[in-house]
Formats: C-alpha cells, sequence, structure tokens
C-alpha cells in the first residue's frame, strides 16, 4: 500500500512543482512595473490583432476565395519580409521605448482607414494594401520589444520568466483574438473588429508610455552609439543582424529551425480555412475557432515552456517544438476528420511556445545588445519570409496533390531536419548553462546591473585561488592587476596595520586600485582557508565600466571604503 501510495504521488509531486515554478516565474515578472506594462501592451495588441486577421482573412474569402488569401499573404509577407530588417535597425538606433509607441500609434490610424475603406466600398486593392501596411509597420514591435526585454529586467532568470510570459499571453492571444474575431464578424460586422484592433494599439501605446525602465544603462539611445556605428550607411547597418547570425553557426542552426516553423504557419494560413471549409464544413467563419483550437494548445505548452526553463534545455526543446509544429499535420492527412484537425491544431498550439520562448532566450543570450536590435529584426525578415514561403506554396500544392499529400509533404520537409538537428541542439544546451560562479557575481551589487550576457562572459573569464591560513593574498602598494571575490573562507583588510574589516563568502576587494588606477590601499591576509574567484584588470573595467549602474555602485563603495582608510 505504501509503494502503491508513493507511485501515484510522484506524478502529483512533479506536477505541483512545475505548477509552483511556473507560478513564481509569472509573479516574478508581473511584480516588476516595467515588465507588467510592456507584457499587458503586448496582450492586449495581439487579442486585438488576431481578431482583425480573422476578419480579414473572412472578409478576403469573400471577395476572392481561397485563392485571394494565399496570394495576398505571399505578397504580404514578402514585403514584410524585406522591410523587417531595416525596421527593426530603428530599434538600435532610436529610443526603443519611442519606436514601440510609434508603430502603435501608426498601425491604429491605418486601421481606422482600413475600416472606412469598407465602409465607403473602395476598392479590394486599396483595404488590401492598408492591411499590409498594417502588418509592414507591427514588424518592427516585436524586436524592438524582444530587444527591449533585458533591459527591463533585474535578474538571468527573470528574463527567461518574461520570455514564458510573453509566450503564454501571446498563447492566450491565439485562443481568444480568432475566437472573439469569429463571434463578432458573426454577430456585428468586419468594420467593428477592425475598430476594436485600433482601440487595442492605443490601449498598447499607452501602457508603453508609462514604462520606466531599469536604469542600467542607455540602450536604446541615440546618445551611446558607437561612433562607428553612426558611420554605418543604411544598407550596411540593415544587414548587420544578418552578418552577425551568419558569424554565429549556434545562430544559423536556430535560424534554420525557425524559419522552418514559420514556412508551416505560412501554410496554415491556407490550411486553417480548408480545414473549417472542407472537413469541419463551417464555412471560413470557422477559422476562428480553428486558431482558437491552437490557441488552447499554446496556453498548455506555454505553461509547459515556463516550467521547463529552470531546466537549461532551451534548444532541444525548440527544435522539439518545431517538431510539433509539422508532424501532427500527418494525423489530418491520415484521417481527415473534425478530431483530428482539433487534435493536430492542439499539438501545433501546444509546440508554439516551445519554439518562441526558448528561440528568443537563446537569441538574447548569445547576442551582444548594440546588435539585438537588428539580430532580431534579421530573424523577423527570415521568419516572415519563410511564412510567405508556406503561404505561397500551399494553394498550388493543395490544387494539384491534395489537400492529404499536400499536407504530408509538408509535414515532413519541416519535421524531419528539426529532428536531425537535435544532437547539436543538446550540445548547444551544454554551452548555455550558466558558468561556475555566475550566480555568485550575480549576487554582488557592482555586477548586479548587467546583463546576463554579461555576466556569464565574466564568469566564463574568471581565474581560481586557493590561500591557506595566515598568507598574505595582496599588500600595501603593489600593483593593481586583479579583482577578488571570496567563495569561501575568511580573510582579514588592513590598512598601515589598523584592521578595516573582516569578510567572509560573497564579498569582495580590490576594486579601489583597479577603479582608481593606483597601488593596492590595504594588504588583505587570509584567516582562514579561503578559495578566491580572480577577474582579470581589464575584463572587470571593461565590464564595469560598460554598465552606467555598475560603473555608480563601484564608485560609491570606493568613495565609501577610502573614508574608512
Amino acid at each position: 500500500m505504501g509503494v502503491q501510495a508513493e507511485r501515484t504521488g510522484a506524478p502529483v509531486d512533479v506536477l505541483r512543482a512545475a505548477i509552483n515554478e511556473t507560478w513564481t516565474s509569472l509573479s516574478s515578472v508581473f511584480v516588476n512595473p516595467a515588465l507588467r506594462r510592456i507584457e499587458l501592451a503586448l496582450a492586449g495588441s495581439m487579442i486585438g490583432d488576431w481578431a482583425y486577421s480573422t476578419a480579414v482573412i473572412v472578409w478576403a474569402y469573400g471577395v476572392g476565395g481561397a485563392s485571394l488569401i494565399g496570394g495576398w499573404m505571399a505578397v504580404r509577407l514578402l514585403i514584410m519580409a524585406v522591410v523587417s530588417p531595416f525596421g527593426a535597425s530603428l530599434a538600435d538606433r532610436f529610443d526603443r521605448k519611442r519606436v514601440l509607441v510609434t508603430s502603435d500609434i501608426l498601425r491604429a490610424v491605418l486601421i481606422i482607414l482600413a475600416t472606412l475603406s469598407i465602409i465607403v466600398d473602395a476598392p479590394v486593392l486599396l483595404t488590401l494594401v492598408l492591411a499590409t501596411m498594417v502588418a509592414v509597420i507591427g514588424s518592427v514591435f516585436r524586436p524592438a520589444q524582444m530587444a527591449w526585454m533585458p533591459s527591463l529586467t533585474n535578474k538571468p532568470e527573470e528574463l527567461t520568466a518574461a520570455n514564458g510570459a510573453s509566450s503564454t499571453l501571446e498563447s492566450l492571444a491565439f485562443f481568444i483574438g480568432p475566437a472573439l474575431g469569429a463571434l463578432l464578424v458573426t454577430v456585428t460586422n468586419v468594420e467593428t473588429v477592425f475598430v476594436l484592433n485600433a482601440l487595442t494599439f492605443v490601449l498598447s501605446a499607452v501602457l508603453v508610455l508609462g514604462i520606466r525602465p531599469v536604469a542600467k544603462d542607455t540602450v536604446g539611445s541615440t546618445d551611446d552609439k558607437d561612433p562607428a556605428q553612426e558611420k554605418e550607411g543604411m544598407l550596411s547597418e540593415m544587414a548587420g543582424g544578418f552578418v552577425h547570425i551568419a558569424k554565429d553557426r549556434n545562430l544559423v542552426m536556430i535560424a534554420i529551425l525557425t524559419t522552418a516553423q514559420t514556412v508551416v504557419a505560412g501554410a496554415s494560413v491556407v490550411f486553417s480555412v480548408l480545414f473549417a471549409v472542407e472537413i469541419l464544413g463551417t464555412g471560413p467563419e470557422g477559422v476562428g475557432f480553428v486558431d482558437s483550437m491552437f490557441g488552447v494548445g499554446a496556453i498548455a505548452g506555454g505553461f509547459f515552456a515556463i516550467a521547463r526553463s529552470a531546466r537549461n534545455r532551451l534548444a532541444s526543446d525548440l527544435a522539439r517544438g518545431t517538431v510539433l509544429w509539422s508532424l501532427p499535420l500527418i494525423l489530418v492527412a491520415v484521417w481527415p476528420s473534425p478530431v483530428a484537425v482539433f487534435a493536430a491544431v492542439i499539438l501545433l498550439g501546444f509546440g508554439n511556445p516551445l519554439v518562441d520562448v526558448n528561440f528568443v532566450t537563446i537569441v538574447q543570450r548569445l547576442t551582444p545588445d548594440a546588435v539585438l536590435g537588428r539580430v532580431f529584426g534579421a530573424y523577423e525578415g527570415a521568419l516572415i519570409g519563410g511564412m510567405a514561403l508556406g503561404a505561397f506554396i500551399m494553394p498550388f500544392a493543395v490544387g494539384h496533390f491534395g489537400i492529404r499529400w499536400a499536407l504530408t509533404a509538408l509535414a515532413l520537409l519541416v519535421g524531419i531536419p528539426s529532428l536531425l538537428f537535435l544532437p547539436r541542439c543538446l550540445r548547444l544546451d551544454a554551452t548555455l548553462r550558466p558558468p561556475e560562479g555566475a550566480t555568485l557575481l550575480r549576487s554582488i551589487p557592482i555586477f548586479a546591473p548587467m546583463s546576463q550576457a554579461a555576466v556569464e562572459s565574466l564568469a566564463r573569464g574568471m581565474g581560481r585561488r586557493t590561500v591557506v591560513a595566515g598568507a598574505r593574498v595582496l599588500s600595501e602598494g603593489e600593483d593593481s592587476d586583479l579583482f577578488f571575490i571570496i567563495e569561501s573562507g575568511r580573510v582579514e583588510v588592513t590598512h598601515a596595520g589598523e584592521v578595516l574589516r573582516h569578510e567572509g563568502p560573497g564579498e569582495f576587494f580590490g576594486e579601489i586600485g583597479l577603479l582608481r588606477d593606483v597601488p593596492r590601499t590595504a594588504t588583505v591576509t587570509a584567516e582562514e582557508e579561503t578559495e578566491l574567484l580572480t577577474i582579470a584588470r581589464e575584463d572587470f573595467l571593461d565590464a564595469v565600466t560598460g554598465s552606467e549602474e555598475s560603473l555608480t555602485t563601484a564608485n560609491d563603495v570606493v568613495t565609501r571604503r577610502l573614508g574608512r582608510i
């Protein structure tokens, strides 16, 4: 009896632990006012945007059928793929808050114009052009938001949690938005949904305007740009993201995996309508309910992804998510029924956060902030290009081979390469684990304001020194070449024979000589066997001077300690 209870209790404990991890992560995000505002801004605008997308598809199907939807989506996405890298470069050139607000306001204005074009029965082309412009301007928002997120967080785990929260809110938007759009189109009309979306963009702009970033540095402002960057031509600046990705094999692999996923996403614009019309028998309005089932899977996947984030399996989970974005389509190909449609769509939705959360976090951790906006813009261009390809080829594939063979080919072409990349993703996971000493560094006030990438870079370069009891670590008047952190043990700090203080685990010394460029001002002696972590002079100065808040904190420490000598 006891063994049986133990066996049944283990899954419950695992589930409880996963729920606790998820709740803790989400709570840490929403107690941060800046993150709370950016997450709510994203959620509000995306719910309206998905409702609007449903309304546009219903309207386009009514005036031109599936061929108009596929053709328009392909053209729209190709334009976005070309424009996105340029638009995303704005996130590195200008204040990211200003970029986000401007994107929201312009989209609201364009959607009102699109509403008026339908009301006055303007040419179909005009409405499609306005809808395309909304999407093109919107392609700036997400890269700027993702590039800004590290500057709104206080610690590494908060960044991962924030990305998880974003994905979960996107999943809620996938569920609520299309269902709301389908309901409003059925009960009212397309114009009502358009107006609703315009209002969500206005709300998003108001929320973003109220954000006060963590004062780490002046990321995204024009005042601290590298002079070399200012001299870059427009084309070379746009290409900066692609160049950076091309130099990193891991970033190239991530680009292949995520682009493969978006090929299916683009094709889904077509096959979701066909699911609704040919399998569910609901007519084009049923696409909203298909998308809502996707949202149900995405919500579950979002909580799963957040719970998994602490295990640091970012790349392998991304590969698994890509597989889930494709192979379930074979179920519909083999058994084209409502049950198969909803099951496949829910599985696709479940895989979506595994791709989104892990993709964003990996890129943020592997990319310097100076090019982060352009790197996300390059990815955005590639991902949208993948969507354009999927939207373009799906109508032809269905027309020539039928929906069942088209789905099978799509699933295999995308799913098999994802499985082949899984071993490399496992190797990348090993390199993404925080290096030894990173947590200790993060606990020190001087390093706490720095980005996760900066802290991990310092940790990888740290040395280690063991000092026996009674031995001197450094002496007054020596050259200043290292910064010291006490991992274990205890030291005594003296000046001119007078004891200044005693320090233990988690405390540090050696910053005065480095920051003031003077010889050592004190003598440090181990009171017991002590384990020390060391950071070289150049690494310490580069890291501290690279963050305004870190430099201010370090100077405050120096001033306080010099005042006691």
